[in-house]
């Protein structure tokens, strides 16, 4: 089952994703999963620890996925 997160404006950082959605605990271990290829956008490894994520994007990690929406 996905997570769904609502992004608030126009985007959301991923490392900023990650430790909102509590999948990592703080964002320094959200650069390392990051950095380590751990992380994938769209079914593709994203190694922007910074990459811009919008509504209708779809972030795996680990064996969770999170489906951003609207707010």
């Amino acid at each position: 089952m996905a997570i769904r997160f609502a992004v608030r404006g126009d985007y959301i950082q991923l490392d900023q994703l990650l430790k909102a959605t509590g999948l990592c605990e703080s964002g320094g271990a959200a650069h390392a999963a990051i950095a380590a290829g751990q992380v994938s956008v769209d079914g593709v490894v994203d190694n922007r620890k910074r990459a811009k994520l919008r509504p209708g994007q779809t972030v795996a990690f680990a064996t969770e996925t999170v489906e951003l929406i609207a707010e």
